[in-house]
């Protein structure tokens, strides 16, 4: 099954991500990893992205559409989930084509609905190992008082710089003028799961399992 986890920045959809490729055998399609991985490649297509990245641009959709298609031509393991993609109506217009082109197709899109002003305090507070990226909070998960990881005995913790209210409000208003748009299109094809986005880590998981059977 493929599918997208759709939701505000900070909603966590990477934390959910990876418990569906452990539990599933799924490929988590993260936009992000995938430019930084085609950067360090040296592949034709890694230049052009080290090229555009390297000079401050952002990567155009006809470039991230390229670099999923080479991954939808691999071992798909249980499915695809695509984490970050689409952003807009036509990178999901565009998504839809490349599915149909691979001859398989969009399972569900699980919408992870949160309350902004929850959001701010939960991301506010996070932070993530500096070696694995296993994620923290001060309430909810705070860091062990060892001052390891418990995914990977690293010591080293890190907060993202634009973790601060004023910054995620201006990155949910750009979620909610550009992506949430998506929440109606995939309504109206039937393909939309709705879970609470704000309930504890497994919870969410067992929400996203159920919307999946």
């Amino acid at each position: 099954m493929n599918i997208i986890l759709l939701g505000p920045p900070g909603a966590g959809k990477g934390t959910q991500a990876r418990i569906l490729v452990k539990e599933r055998s799924m490929i988590q399609l993260s936009t992000g990893d995938m430019l930084r991985d085609a950067k360090a490649s040296g592949s034709e297509m890694g230049k052009k992205v080290a090229a555009i990245m390297d000079a401050g641009e952002l990567v155009t959709d006809e470039i991230v559409i390229g670099l999923i298609a080479e991954k939808l031509a691999g071992d798909n393991g249980g499915g695809f989930i695509f984490d970050g993609f689409p952003r807009t109506l036509a990178q999901a217009d565009a998504l839809g084509d490349l599915l149909k082109e691979h001859g398989t197709t969009l399972g569900a899109v699980v919408e992870m609905r949160v309350d902004d002003d929850e959001l701010v305090s939960r991301i506010t507070a996070r932070s993530t190992c500096g070696d694995c990226g296993e994620g923290y909070n001060d309430i909810s998960k705070p860091i062990p008082a060892s001052g390891k990881c418990t995914n990977c005995g690293g010591t080293e913790f890190k907060r993202r710089a634009d973790d601060n209210e004023e910054s995620l409000r201006t990155r949910l208003m750009e979620y909610y003028k550009k992506t949430s748009p998506l929440i109606g299109y995939y309504y109206a094809k039937g393909d939309l799961r709705s879970v609470n986005g704000l309930g504890e880590i497994t919870e969410v998981a067992g929400e996203i399992s159920t919307a999946l059977e």
